[in-house]
């Protein structure tokens, strides 16, 4: 069952960057910002991905956490990564096991031929574990700020 605003989010688990094993349960107390992207090293993933860790202090002061994720392998995001610096994790998700969690899998278009990708989105859950907001169809540009400012203003309650 995929995921509705004001309503728990499922437990799960994914491995993600750093041999570490993300568990949605062993978060609870913090906030938490999961966000989709298509391809590692790509120009967008990677701009989403910089604005994410420039703003990291700040999310942390918002008492959040930040997760990337996509459906390419641990090897790409170690990679990805590390050649940006990002200093949250990465998870990766080849069964899509998170992407129909979270509904993200749309059907896309690149030069007249159709598949079927993640559509770049965001969620922000909050510190008991409750879906409080969600992008879905983002644009790069100004989109980090907006998910700070959302995060902020849910930490100061």
């Amino acid at each position: 069952m995929a995921v509705a605003l004001d309503q728990a989010v499922a437990d799960f688990s994914a491995a993600a960057t750093s041999g570490q094993q993300i568990n949605l349960s062993a978060l609870k107390g913090q906030q938490v910002v999961i966000y989709f992207y298509p391809k590692d090293s790509t120009p967008g993933c990677t701009t989403e991905g910089q604005g994410f860790r420039d703003q990291h202090a700040a999310f942390q002061a918002a008492n959040t956490v930040i997760f990337g994720v996509s459906r390419d392998g641990l090897k790409s995001h170690e990679n990805f990564k590390c050649k940006q610096a990002f200093p949250f994790e990465l998870i990766s998700d080849k069964d899509e096991a998170l992407c129909q969690l979270f509904d993200v899998i749309k059907l896309k278009k690149l030069y007249g031929k159709e598949y079927l990708g993640i559509d770049r989105s965001t969620f922000l859950i909050d510190a008991e574990g409750v879906l409080r907001r969600e992008w879905r169809g983002v644009k790069v540009p100004g989109h980090v700020d907006e998910v700070l400012a959302a995060a902020q203003a849910l930490h100061q309650g």
